[in-house]
């Protein structure tokens, strides 16, 4: 998933510098999006494996 949001993130950077603000606007947005998701489900991981127990990495 992190994967995802690198390569929304290099689009937007491309799209930024040839001029076309929508397409980079729009690919920056969806990496964000992408990047919170990533986030919030690590720390459901996390939390879900210290309950377990288990070391959190």
């Amino acid at each position: 998933m992190l994967s995802w949001t690198l390569t929304f993130l290099i689009v937007a950077i491309i799209a930024a510098m040839l001029g076309f603000t929508g397409i980079a606007g729009a690919a920056a947005e969806i990496a964000k999006i992408i990047f919170f998701v990533f986030l919030v489900l690590l720390l459901i991981s996390l939390v879900a494996g210290a309950l377990r127990g288990r070391p959190p990495l």
